[in-house]
């Protein structure tokens, strides 16, 4: 049986008020240690100008010092891949696929098949569900056994040094775990653009599985079974809220860890960024391409590929003049399902590297300590 928390230690502070309030400091509560502070490491920072914070005005100078103008995630389009047309341009589009989940664990994805209507609308939406009253927002505040609901922490550990960021989190897959009774009713269209985003969010979700499958030379169907199947696997939407900062050198939008799910397929925002990926000793501030999800690969791929794919620390910048909402959709296994690495991919000279765990057993480590680096999924290696 899983263990749960059934309430946070400490009362629960809206950042967004905070935030509203016009305090020109920010509680101690959020001021990270030293070592883990945005402008701590180094971030492939350039002295010179550089033409996309020239282009988008709104970024913060703080964020201009992280952002490297020679260095990005890869951007691959996916156009090819359906079509049916070039076998060649397919199998370059494979090749690029398997390249940046070997070395980045991240990359951005165009011409993915999903209405550039519906990513702007359901963008928008949630920010107006942030903006609404706080009263509002409260009948959805959540709690820690689940999650479900309008949150601003993770883990409950008391005294824990805190993110600057608000969210909501809602479960979509299975379909027997979703319930529009605990999604937000305001906007009045908001629970039908959720279900309609979902679906297509879902499909690409899948679609991604079977290109990473037959990049590791299994089965087409391998990862998409292994996680239960497309009935029965686990799809969780968190929309993240970061409020503007009065001291974003202080502090983090999100914690550096590694995602302990299987994939993740997110929406950012539209004129800010704030997601950094770790690259060697480096931090590199994503760049997002406009109507692109940025995918990244979870600890539990990372687990099945027998590290050939391996998930990537990242955290999230904050913003001394901007708010900025992200969507993040968590494409996981059935959560009672044992993760293991792939038979294919274990030979003498490659042994299993991790041992096997349900993906239950695993989130609950996230849930009661918040992020965490890549600790977790490193205390799974198999001993030797």
């Amino acid at each position: 049986m899983m263990m749960s928390c059934q309430a946070w230690p400490e009362p629960v502070v809206r950042v967004q008020a905070l935030a509203e309030s016009g305090l020109s400091s920010i509680p101690s509560r959020y001021v990270k240690p030293h070592s883990q502070r945005p402008t701590s490491t180094n971030t492939n920072s350039n002295p010179n100008p550089n033409p996309a914070f020239v282009a988008h005005p709104q970024v913060s100078c703080t964020e201009a010092d992280h952002r490297d103008v020679h260095m990005n995630i890869p951007v691959i389009d996916l156009q090819h891949l359906y079509s049916g047309e070039d076998s060649a341009l397919q199998e370059e589009t494979l090749r690029r696929v398997a390249e940046a989940c070997q070395d980045w664990g991240f990359f951005q994805v165009v011409n993915h098949g999903i209405s550039h209507e519906l990513m702007r609308k359901v963008r928008e939406l949630w920010r107006e569900f942030f903006d609404q009253p706080y009263e509002v927002k409260e009948e959805y505040a959540n709690s820690p056994d689940t999650y479900e609901g309008y949150g601003s922490r993770l883990g409950v550990n008391k005294g824990a040094i805190l993110d600057w960021s608000d969210y909501f989190f809602l479960h979509y897959m299975p379909p027997s775990l979703r319930n529009q009774d605990k999604w937000p009713t305001l906007p009045f269209s908001l629970r039908e653009v959720i279900s309609d985003y979902g679906e297509e969010v879902v499909k690409l979700g899948g679609r991604m599985l079977e290109l990473m499958s037959r990049n590791l030379g299994l089965k087409e169907d391998y990862l998409m079974n292994a996680f239960g199947g497309e009935n029965e696997i686990g799809g969780c939407l968190r929309v993240n809220f970061y409020p503007k900062c009065p001291q974003p050198d202080l502090t983090l939008g999100l914690s550096a860890h590694s995602d302990p799910g299987g994939m993740t397929i997110l929406l950012p925002d539209d004129f800010v960024s704030g997601l950094q990926v770790r690259k060697g000793n480096d931090w590199i501030t994503v760049k997002p391409v406009p109507n692109a999800f940025i995918i990244n690969i979870g600890d539990q791929i990372q687990v099945m590929s027998n590290a050939i794919y391996k998930s990537v620390e990242h955290r999230v910048i904050v913003n001394s003049n901007k708010d900025r909402v992200s969507l993040a959709f968590f494409y996981n296994p059935k959560s009672d399902l044992l993760i293991e690495p792939a038979k294919e991919l274990v030979t003498k000279e490659r042994p299993p590297l991790y041992q096997p765990m349900t993906y239950d057993e695993y989130r609950l480590y996230i849930r009661m300590n918040g992020p965490c680096g890549k600790a977790q999924v490193e205390s799974l290696t198999s001993p030797r």
